[in-house]
């Protein structure tokens, strides 16, 4: 009791939870992609980033966010940042459930579509350490041009210990990876790399700038440099095999609108030491195969904070009364929260297909061709549905959810984020156009994913039609390059809504999303079994 009066009908922290087992999505798709045999590993996940201590672990990391130490006492330049605790107790954890490495030391199918079950439950715990975990995974597409390379450092990389040590990688028993790529005048188009890279000997100095080096303290890093082939790719040090800190300087932290635990900075290279990975001018084809994971990765994102916001709406709405009725309970509250449970669960589907898709690449064309479309078209309709979805759970909370304190404060400023990574939505829309081109056997790979779902709905055929009959002209104009995506986004979402889903949710999409789509969330129409959507969103226990 407050002097002036009494706390009531608030809805308080959330009790410990499984962030696995509890969704029954999650569970489905795991399932249905290859990846059952992880049931055990991803329950143990969700159980730890369910919990209290974990939320608390994030809340801190953000608070006392990354510091750059540039320089020691003494006036010697060290290039440094100052992590929080709580940052490194949450990469150690991280680390622990292989979220960098399982898709490569399971060796057997589904490997993939389970360490997206894993990135998909961390999503929902701290996305800021899931970056550096990110791009230490997808490093090994970039490595394996440098066999070499790969032989040297893969054990480190692929470790489940933590070693945050300044040391050079050979002294460490764990190694993270980072990338810099993007400079000033370039942004996405890495043509315009201006870093030059000479040849000393039998390795490569750098001089130059990048506008956003992600995780400057990783212990290796793959880059861009103009020699006189072109565009290469580099592999760097973070700290010389003597021990000194390769020539490395940070220019700044940014200060970013959110993922603010992860430390992003804007660094020169001085002379820096590095050795080149792949095909001299073939930097730019080399690191794609890198950052065809990494937009993977934002789709599963973008997924997952989808559906954490929808999680903790309807834990508020369930625990919340306004006139005299829980919020829940009230029709046009529980329309909103439907609403937002279904593009969370197509969010979710989306994104293991495209990771059964990676996942089933080596060995089958047809998957290797759907996979070169499909993960570019999740990453598009996952980071454009996210920003809009979480400002609405923001909504739900009330001027609760405005308040830094409050967890969705938090993903509100992490939503957009994603759709930026690793190329905004023109550059992404712009993608799924040259691999329809480009890649053989993609179109009919499509053609064949949509096939089974026809004769479902009338409205669903007709969309899918649309797409082939444009397919079928192979010369979408770039300026219809976006309405196409979303099409394609639509259609995919509703066959696998149709063959994996309850046959209410499937329904519920076509309806909602392509035969009579409402311009906000909770314009569904009114007979759909909206309270069955909403309890197969509660994830989080409400009593």
């Amino acid at each position: 009791m407050i002097a002036t009066h009494d706390s009531i009908n608030q809805v308080g922290e959330p009790p410990d939870y499984n962030v696995y087992t509890a969704d029954v999505a999650l569970g489905g798709a795991v399932a249905a992609f290859g990846g059952a045999w992880a049931e055990d590993r991803l329950g143990a996940c969700g159980a730890r980033v369910g919990s209290a201590r974990l939320r608390g672990l994030a809340r801190d990391a953000n608070r006392y966010g990354p510091e750059l130490r540039a320089f020691d006492r003494f006036g010697q330049r060290i290039d440094e940042i100052a992590y929080h605790p709580a940052w490194h107790e949450l990469m150690g954890l991280i680390r622990g459930d292989a979220y960098h490495a399982l898709a490569w030391t399971a060796a057997r199918p589904g490997a993939q579509v389970a360490r997206a079950g894993i990135a998909y439950v961390w999503g929902q715990g701290e996305p800021g350490v899931c970056c550096p975990e990110a791009m230490t995974y997808a490093s090994m597409a970039a490595l394996r041009h440098a066999p070499e390379l790969l032989a040297r450092f893969s054990t480190g990389i692929l470790a489940t210990a933590y070693d945050p040590r300044a040391l050079p990688p050979d002294a460490k028993v764990a190694l993270t990876v980072g990338m810099a790529m993007t400079e000033k005048q370039g942004g996405s188009d890495l043509r315009q790399t201006r870093t030059v890279a000479r040849q000393d000997g039998g390795r490569w100095a750098l001089t130059g700038h990048k506008w956003f080096f992600s995780v400057p303290m990783s212990d290796l890093f793959l880059t861009l440099a103009r020699t006189d082939a072109g565009v290469s790719c580099f592999l760097a040090q973070g700290w010389r095999d003597d021990g000194s800190r390769n020539a490395v300087r940070i220019q700044r932290l940014k200060d970013k609108c959110g993922n603010r635990s992860n430390a992003s900075s804007e660094v020169e290279f001085d002379g820096l030491d590095a050795v080149m990975v792949g095909e001299p001018g073939r930097g730019i084809a080399t690191i794609i195969e890198m950052a065809h994971l990494t937009r993977l990765e934002c789709a599963i994102g973008a997924a997952a904070l989808m559906r954490h916001a929808t999680s903790l709406a309807v834990f508020h709405a369930s625990r919340r009364t306004a006139f005299q009725r829980a919020l829940i309970d009230q029709p046009v509250m529980r329309a909103v929260l439907a609403d937002m449970a279904l593009d969370a669960e197509t969010a979710l589907w989306l994104a293991m297909r495209a990771a059964a898709a990676i996942d089933a690449a080596p060995g089958d064309p047809a998957e290797a061709a759907l996979a070169r479309v499909i993960v570019p078209v999740a990453k598009y309709w996952n980071c454009k549905r996210a920003p809009g979805l979480v400002a609405e759970a923001q909504e739900c909370h009330g001027g609760n959810g405005f308040i830094e304190e409050h967890p969705i404060a938090r993903l509100y400023r992490e939503a957009p984020l994603n759709g930026v990574w690793e190329g905004a939505g023109n550059i992404i829309c712009l993608d799924v156009l040259r691999a329809l081109a480009r890649t053989p056997g993609a179109a009919d790979a499509l053609l064949a994913l949509l096939a089974p779902a026809r004769g479902v709905d009338a409205a669903l055929d007709g969309l899918i039609a649309g797409v082939g009959a444009v397919l079928a002209a192979s010369d979408a104009p770039e300026a219809a390059a976006r309405r196409l995506v979303e099409h394609i986004a639509l259609a995919i979402a509703a066959a696998l809504l149709v063959r994996h889903a309850p046959v209410y949710v499937a329904e519920a999409f076509i309806r909602a999303r392509i035969a009579d789509p409402g311009l906000a969330y909770g314009a569904l129409p009114a007979d759909l079994d909206q309270a069955a959507l909403v309890r197969r969103a509660a994830i989080i226990p409400t009593d």
